[in-house]
């Protein structure tokens, strides 16, 4: 599935008007066409503020370039690639994806690109797809989502030549500039948080093994528990409501289940809450939930769940100004975004006292 946010073209009755080009655009700015070129195409050789004045004029003016030409000319579409090895279903269940593409389209509109997204079966899908949408002039750059521990794409990306960079920890980017928040220090807090109430026994309902992310925050989850002395546990999904759920109900059928679980996402969490409240035990009294990634609807449910909480909009936004810049040829490099801050509400609490029976 592909999808490409642009404004849409409705059929109208057929009107004989001169289209704006190139040579107008300059006559109306007071340079030469060359200059023109280069701000409409992205490319060096035009000072910024130049830049901007010949963009508003085009807009002005209602000028459009022909893909073709564009193509022909060497130019690259005013459009910014992203694909993602999932099934097209799964996107809008995804609130991280959603206010992510969010943030994109908020800073790519603001600079005139559009976001090109398509779905992928897996790597070697991505790969090619990449190497399509260079060969056929169709992007300017593309944003690299979910890196695995050892990833193909990134080196596919340096052969190819296309702009890139990575959503995801340097660690896993090669030479890709990537921009990543820090999931180490948010598992520490989460972690260090539970402890402090009293939980020993944590399990983390963590995602794909694979990616380098899920690694990170399953090394620090580990680690945490050897320094503190907890019995950490992790049991690996694939990130679905379904798989959650499951993972949930094997955990709390143990000899002795945690008293505490950590969700790589929120999807995951609502459905843990669910299935623990379906087996007829209580959040927090019999085991408290925190949530990676807080949404919307966190705080609705009863209880309102715990949270790592971050502005994904924000980095979405962050993600797409780095690779403009790498798009129009400037050097770039990784950038540090804010880690998940935990939010505590009514679903952590310390953990019952043996004996104890909920009120």
């Amino acid at each position: 599935m592909e999808i490409v946010t642009e404004p849409r073209k409705y059929a109208e009755p057929e009107v004989h008007v001169k289209r704006p080009t190139i040579s107008d655009i300059a006559t109306e700015a007071g340079v030469s066409k060359g200059a023109v070129s280069y701000a409409l195409n992205g490319r060096s050789g035009v000072s910024e503020e130049t830049r901007q004045r010949i963009l508003a004029i085009a807009e002005q003016l209602g000028y459009q370039a022909s893909v073709a030409a564009r193509a022909l000319a060497g130019a690259r579409a005013r459009v910014i690639g992203m694909a993602l090895p999932r099934p097209p279903t799964t996107l809008g269940i995804e609130p991280f994806y959603m206010e992510l593409i969010s943030g994109l389209e908020a800073e790519l509109s603001l600079h005139g690109y559009g976001l090109l997204l398509q779905m992928v079966a897996d790597e070697s899908e991505e790969i090619t797809c990449y190497r399509s949408w260079w060969r056929e002039s169709r992007v300017g750059g593309v944003l690299v989502c979910d890196l695995r521990v050892r990833d193909r794409r990134v080196k596919a990306l340096s052969e190819v030549g296309l702009p890139a960079v990575a959503i995801g920890p340097p660690s896993a980017a090669g030479s890709l500039a990537s921009i990543w928040s820090d999931d180490g220090v948010s598992m520490v807090e989460a972690v260090e948080y539970l402890a402090a109430l009293g939980h020993r026994r944590i399990a983390r309902i963590g995602g794909i093994p694979q990616l380098a992310h899920t690694a990170i925050r399953s090394d620090t989850f580990l680690a945490v528990g050897r320094r503190l002395g907890l019995t950490a546990t992790i049991a690996s999904t694939d990130y679905s409501a379904e798989d959650g759920a499951r993972a949930t109900i094997r955990l709390m059928g143990l000899a002795a289940p945690p008293t505490a679980l950590i969700y790589d996402n929120d999807i995951m969490a609502i459905a843990g809450l669910t299935a623990i409240q379906e087996a007829g035990l209580s959040v927090p009294g019999d085991v408290s939930i925190v949530a990676w990634d807080d949404s919307p609807i966190c705080p609705l449910l009863d209880p309102p769940l715990t949270a790592l909480t971050r502005d994904i909009g924000a980095y979405g936004m962050h993600a797409a100004r780095l690779l403009l810049t790498a798009v129009r040829g400037a050097g770039v490099q990784d950038v540090h975004d804010e880690p998940a801050l935990l939010t505590p509400r009514g679903s952590t609490a310390p953990p019952r006292v043996s004996g104890e029976t909920t009120v």
